[in-house]
């Protein structure tokens, strides 16, 4: 599983889902710009010490990332209209998220309809925090694949 997060903006985000990845065996995905620094300094200063222990893919854009990306492969926003738990997501599946401020670009949503999903919530609210709405999706891809831990690298 790999768990892509477009240009995320605050690092304490970033740091609890960099340990959801670490202790699920996902592989991490960053699209630049970032909102903060990935200096080791930087890091240690916003909790991130678990990236030390992992291979985080740092992209300048999009497109490069996509080039890497094999299999399947889903975006979440509180603009999909399918329900990711309605959705079969194998133990190779690539997650996709916007980040904290803007969400996805409007350019990837219209491109990508198709895979653009939802965790459901009532109606009248935005959107659930970013590193909150990565660990239950990544907990629902071990779910639906009876908690195997084994991922392509």
């Amino acid at each position: 599983m790999k768990i892509l997060l477009y240009q995320p903006q605050i690092p304490q985000n970033t740091g609890n889902i960099i340990r959801t990845c670490k202790v699920t065996g996902a592989t991490l995905i960053l699209i630049e710009p970032l909102g903060f620094d990935m200096s080791e300094k930087s890091l240690r200063r916003a909790q991130l010490d678990y990236a030390k222990d992992m291979d985080i893919q740092i992209f300048p854009t999009f497109k490069e990332a996509l080039k890497t990306i094999d299999g399947p492969i889903y975006f979440l926003s509180s603009k999909g209209t399918k329900n990711l738990f309605d959705v079969k997501l194998d133990q190779n599946v690539t997650l996709v998220f916007g980040n904290e401020k803007s969400g996805l670009s409007e350019e990837i949503m219209s491109e990508f309809k198709d895979y653009l999903v939802r965790l459901p919530m009532k109606e009248d609210e935005r959107c659930l925090n970013l590193s909150n709405a990565v660990a239950i999706s990544t907990y629902e891809v071990l779910r639906q694949n009876n908690f195997n831990f084994k991922y392509e690298e």
